[in-house]
């Protein structure tokens, strides 16, 4: 039997993908090794481009997890299929999702790693932008725990592949951290609040070039993050 959320073809594409992608990429996939082998969990990371959603996918083989990918990935026929075989949960990014978000706290119900980007789009330059609350709630209303995650380089990929010259991959995992409301309700000002402290942890981790948005001096301490360590039961 395979594992809870893995289609057996899965066992033979991932590692092919992992093989493919490292050939024209140099990863420094030790740090992955931070990433827990199990959840609950929300990676939330940065967003450039197509590249580092399969790449990170494949290192962080054979993890149970799950990916939140914007449903027009099913109009590439290559992108879509791997999206399907690796049960990505598609969102409709010009609206609340419901749908989407029953089956992203499904997914951690059942112990999976789900990794999300905030930004909810690419920005092709790898500079941060502004983040999106939809992070929030699922932390809130699933309890679990977040470890930031950044990475940079894939911004030059295609430059790289015309020369051709592999691209250097840069990743940086950053200390898993609670999110802690402090009682309040999730509402608007305190949704937007958390989703900058939670940007700014994975700002933390980039050089200082590609913070973007959170670049600047953030409007003032951190009220709604718990530090956890990055030891987390596994």
């Amino acid at each position: 039997m395979g594992r809870p959320g893995v289609k057996p073809a899965a066992r033979i594409v991932t590692p092919l993908v992992r093989a493919i992608l490292s050939s024209v990429c140099r990863v420094e996939r030790a740090e992955l090794a931070k990433v827990p082998d199990k959840g609950p969990l929300i990676v939330v990371m940065n967003h450039i481009n197509f590249l580092e959603v399969p790449l990170i996918f494949a290192c962080l083989w054979p993890r149970s997890m799950a990916g939140l990918v914007k449903q027009e990935t099913w109009d590439n026929p290559v992108l879509g299929a791997l999206a399907e075989l690796w049960e990505a949960i598609p969102i409709d990014r010009a609206g609340t999702d419901l749908q989407a978000m029953r089956r992203s706290l499904d997914a951690l119900s059942e112990g999976r790693i789900l990794l999300v980007a905030p930004e909810g789009t690419r920005s092709g330059h790898g500079r941060l932008q502004k983040g999106h609350g939809g992070v929030i709630q699922l932390a809130a209303r699933s309890g679990a725990p977040l470890v930031p995650l950044a990475h940079w380089g894939g911004e030059s990929f295609w430059d790289n592949l015309r020369k051709p010259r592999r691209t250097a991959f840069h990743i940086r995992v950053g200390e898993a951290f609670a999110l802690d409301l402090e009682g309040q309700a999730l509402g608007r000002s305190v949704r937007e609040r958390a989703t900058e402290e939670v940007m700014r942890r994975i700002a933390a981790l980039l050089p200082e070039a590609y913070r973007g948005f959170y670049s600047g001096p953030p409007a003032g301490p951190e009220r709604h993050i718990r530090p956890l360590g990055l030891a987390l039961d596994s």
